[in-house]
């Protein structure tokens, strides 16, 4: 998420908004234990796995609604 932005506008929204910077770590990290879950390398139960991947969709969501409100 957001890999098609530059670094430096990345690291201003750090600095204009500690939230978002909070939520896109954990949107990263949440994104690779759902890879590893998939490739079987991180061993989760299904009920796990979907939570989070929910949790990954709405940190993505509001990472989103965070950074159109600082754009526009």
């Amino acid at each position: 998420m957001f890999e098609g932005q530059p670094q430096a506008e990345l690291d201003a929204m750090f600095q204009a908004n500690p939230e978002f910077r909070q939520l896109y770590q954990r949107h990263k990290d949440l994104d690779k234990k759902v890879l590893d879950a998939e490739l079987g390398v991180l061993p989760v139960d299904d009920v796990t796995l979907a939570q989070m991947k929910r949790e990954k969709l709405a940190a993505k969501d509001r990472l989103t609604r965070i950074y159109d409100t600082l754009h526009h």
